[in-house]
């Protein structure tokens, strides 16, 4: 059996190069990557800067997928009062989040939200230059999903711009991630080196080498991990350029025996 998984920040869509945002070049880099299950962050639902698209019903529609948004703000993010926490995925609600798509059938969701940290950083805003931006809540979403040796699990997260938040966030995701079936595995921008995520889950690195900032990488911020994994598998993987993003996507093709 083989199962193709990756992990793309959308950046909602922009071009790192012009700035603008066009969700028909972001599906289409998505599709191309052929996998079979993708966690997707950074993503857009109805909001005045992306012409109102439900940025998560294209990309399942692109690649075949089911799709599943998780709403982190209510809101457009990167101002300080155009957003506020979201308490759950409301339909109708301009919202920022995560997603993941899968093309196989789903057996089961999971989802649970992190609170944000109490720092602000100095953050391009484009348009607007360097501002301080207060942190955002965070989210991880789990699709157990039907495979030929039984069921897989396919988290998607995407953690917090404050390393000693997001520190805390992975050890959320690992308490979270306890009671799902193996093999599982853990995509995302983490938001923290590979040496920082290994001491705080020693779960097997999928895919090495950096990924951001996505025109000349110099730290990899992007990540595909493995618990329960057998040994037999076969792994391959890369990091290659999604759409316009700041940050390289990675693909990972796992052979089962």
């Amino acid at each position: 059996m083989h199962l193709r998984i990756a992990s793309v920040n959308a950046a909602s869509g922009r071009d790192l190069a012009s700035g603008a945002v066009d969700s028909f070049v972001l599906t289409t880099a998505v599709a191309a990557l052929d996998a079979d299950v993708v966690a997707v962050q950074e993503v857009d639902h109805l909001l005045p800067r992306s012409a109102r698209a439900d940025q998560t019903a294209l990309l399942a529609q692109a690649t075949g997928s089911t799709g599943r948004f998780v709403a982190t703000v209510h809101g457009t993010p990167g101002t300080p009062q155009g957003f506020y926490p979201a308490d759950a995925t409301v339909v109708e609600e301009p919202s920022y989040g995560i997603a993941l798509l899968s093309r196989l059938p789903v057996l089961e969701w999971h989802e649970e939200r992190m609170a944000p940290g109490r720092a602000k950083l100095p953050l391009p805003v484009p348009g607007a230059g360097l501002r301080w931006i207060p942190d955002e809540p965070r989210a991880v979403v789990a699709a157990v999903v039907e495979t030929a040796i039984g069921p897989v699990s396919v988290l998607g997260t995407h953690l917090s711009f404050s390393p000693l938040r997001s520190v805390a966030q992975l050890r959320a995701v690992r308490r979270f991630a306890e009671s799902l079936p193996r093999p599982l595995v853990l995509l995302g921008d983490l938001n923290l080196p590979p040496g920082v995520v290994h001491r705080v889950l020693p779960w097997r690195p999928l895919v090495t080498g950096p990924t951001f900032p996505a025109p000349a990488p110099k730290v990899q911020l992007d990540h595909a991990l493995a618990d329960g994994l057998p040994d037999s598998v076969r792994v391959t993987a890369r990091i290659e350029q999604v759409g316009g993003s700041d940050h390289r996507g990675v693909v990972v093709d796992l052979s089962f025996d």
